[in-house]
């Protein structure tokens, strides 16, 4: 094992990598209400970017009960962020899909959040974020597809509007 690579060493890092990582999220989500939507919106906004989802599958991957994403669903239906609509394969079944204007907001709020991100790291000198550009390349890879599936979405999205 290497040098810091102790399970003591991992846990230390582990806590530091948490702490950051949630008071990073906290900084970037100031701009948040710039936007005029809830955070749970924009947190189920972020989820329907990958496609129609259920109401349970959409409270699976928000974490919380079915009776809670209905109601943020109707209210995100009200407001013109999301649209229920039949599924294909099964008349019976409704999927939520996020509507152009969902998409525009959930795109102003993480161009907002990025914005902020920028902002950090032009104070830092070149060679702290290079460090943070490999250490981010770690973390993406630690994660494996998941984070490479969500980079690789955004990027042909982008693509696809210039």
């Amino acid at each position: 094992m290497a040098a810091g690579a102790t399970r003591g060493g991992e846990a230390g890092v582990a806590e530091r990598l948490h702490s950051a990582a949630i008071h990073l999220l906290r900084r970037a989500r100031r701009t948040d209400p710039l936007t005029g939507i809830s955070p749970a919106q924009l947190s189920a906004l972020s989820v329907l970017l990958s496609g129609p989802h259920t109401v349970g599958e959409l409270a699976s991957a928000e974490q919380v009960r079915p009776p809670t994403t209905s109601r943020l669903v109707s209210e995100m239906e009200r407001v013109g962020l999301a649209r229920k609509e039949a599924d294909r394969d099964d008349g019976r079944r409704v999927r939520v899909r996020a509507t152009p204007k969902g998409l525009r907001m959930l795109r102003r709020a993480r161009a907002l959040r990025v914005e902020t991100l920028e902002g950090l790291l032009a104070k830092l000198d070149g060679a702290d974020r290079a460090a943070l550009g490999r250490a981010v390349r770690v973390i993406e890879a630690m994660l494996g597809q998941q984070a490479r599936g969500a980079r690789d979405a955004r990027n042909s999205r982008s693509s696809v509007r210039r």
